[in-house]
């Protein structure tokens, strides 16, 4: 009878602590971020980012639950009163969070061999194929950069990328080990960061031979803790590149970083460097430019839009002219180059939405609203602002708010995180601002006034875990 009443405690218990199991993952499994937020009573509640359950999350659960088990079969073989056994498995509901806590620590070293043995086999794999790997990194940037030079290569060579935003060891394992084919020429790979030594694991587990460093910003600041710590991070790509890295001039970081690099190495996107773009013209509808590679003109329309798509066109095209792809057959990949869903993406209907959900940087904020500025029409932007800028973080937002303002009729704020500050930038405008604090109320507010021919600018999500 004690065994029945401890598996039924620890059954409600374990899936009492979904929410904070949610957190966990939200946290990227960073237990001091998460302890953080236990500390602060700051946890995942809500719909919007449901719970992943990998196999990981499983095994955590089940953790979670022989845990409560055993400790709640000890108590109720010990103290067989029904009125303590129900007052300690009330008090328990007080602690949950701290059962994810332990959970976690019984299960770490589970995790760390299972990520060995997926990391060997993704190594085995990649040896026994010798597919060349081109790597990216930077502050943003990466994953359009990845899509589009996937889509240039196809034109002449097979290669696989890394699918979404796949950028830590565990998705670079499973991209090696799920989508790498036997016949592929490249690998390319989009290297993620949050602190020091991240793209050294990454460059380790998969050998680089190529590198490419996009635009470098004081994105993440709050967990590198400093821009210098970030570029030295970034830079971890060119010490284990075998071959050459080609970097983004557009951003004084990514410079700073090709001055320090003295090994084979191209400056892009500057006038008179090895590749850049010239005579640009842009619309609603995408760009035309004159591609200028190693001399060679090339001229070129893409139905991507913004500036920052053109520069990273011009990093991906000089990448695929230095793998050996023609001139003739860049263009032509160029030409039918897709957006990356969620990244400047736009959708025509009854009215028009640019999706940029996914973007978080100031420089690519300032870009979305230049091309918002081109369509006719009411223009409504809702975004909840930037984030994990630091002591940045006010100004960066508003400056943000005075931007939305000088192009916008409706500034729909979302969330509290950064709420006083973009209304403070967009105060001393003439736009109407408005507050949402979750994805029912912003529906409901854009279905009020939405009329035919607007246009929405969707900038930037949150998760679960900002408010």
């Amino acid at each position: 009878m004690f065994a029945l009443y401890a598996f039924l405690v620890a059954v409600a218990l374990t899936v009492l602590s979904y929410i904070f199991v949610k957190t966990f993952q939200l946290e990227n499994y960073r237990l001091d971020r998460y302890l953080k937020k236990a500390a602060k009573l700051d946890f995942a509640f809500g719909r919007k980012t449901p719970l992943v359950f990998t196999k990981r999350i499983k095994r955590l659960f089940f953790c979670i639950f022989l845990l409560n088990f055993c400790v709640f079969l000890l108590f109720f073989g010990l103290i067989p009163l029904f009125w303590v056994n129900f007052a300690l498995a009330a008090l328990a509901l007080i602690f949950l969070p701290l059962w994810v806590t332990l959970g976690f620590a019984v299960a770490s070293p589970v995790e760390n061999f299972i990520k060995k043995i997926y990391i060997k086999k993704a190594q085995k794999k990649l040896l026994r194929l010798k597919t060349k790997v081109v790597a990216i990194t930077g502050s943003y940037g990466k994953t359009s950069t990845k899509n589009i030079l996937q889509q240039i290569l196809n034109e002449e060579f097979a290669c696989t990328a890394s699918p979404k935003s796949y950028n830590t060891p565990m998705g670079v394992c499973k991209t090696i080990l799920e989508n790498l084919k036997e016949t592929d020429d490249f690998l390319i790979l989009e290297f993620g960061a949050r602190r020091k030594g991240d793209i050294e694991e990454l460059a380790k587990l998969a050998p680089v031979d190529f590198g490419i460093i996009t635009p470098i910003g004081n994105c993440h600041l709050e967990t590198f803790g400093s821009l210098q710590t970030l570029e030295d991070t970034k830079y971890e790509l060119c010490e284990n590149t075998k071959e050459l890295v080609i970097f983004n001039g557009k951003s004084s970081q990514t410079r700073k970083l090709y001055d320090r690099f003295a090994r084979k190495k191209y400056l892009v996107c500057q006038e008179n460097s090895f590749a850049f773009a010239k005579d640009v013209t842009s619309s609603n509808c995408g760009s035309t430019f004159t591609l200028v590679l190693d001399g060679t003109e090339v001229f070129c329309n893409t139905k991507l839009l913004g500036r920052a798509n053109i520069d990273n066109i011009v990093v991906a095209a000089a990448m695929a002219y230095l793998l050996g792809e023609s001139c003739f057959s860049i263009q032509r990949g160029i030409e039918k180059l897709k957006p990356t869903p969620h990244r400047l993406e736009l959708i025509k209907g009854f009215v028009n939405v640019l999706d940029d959900s996914y973007n978080s940087n100031l420089d690519g904020f300032k870009q979305a609203l230049e091309v918002l500025s081109g369509f006719e029409g009411r223009k409504i932007v809702v975004s909840p602002g930037l984030v994990e800028l630091g002591h940045s973080q006010y100004e960066a937002n508003l400056t943000v708010g005075q931007e939305v303002a000088r192009v916008a009729d409706v500034f729909l704020i979302m969330n509290e995180t950064n709420k006083k500050s973009l209304t403070d930038g967009a105060a001393g405008g003439t736009c109407k601002i408005m507050y949402a604090s979750t994805r029912d109320e912003q529906k409901k507010i854009l279905k009020e006034i939405l009329k035919a021919g607007d246009c929405v600018l969707f900038e930037n999500d949150l998760p679960d875990n900002l408010k």
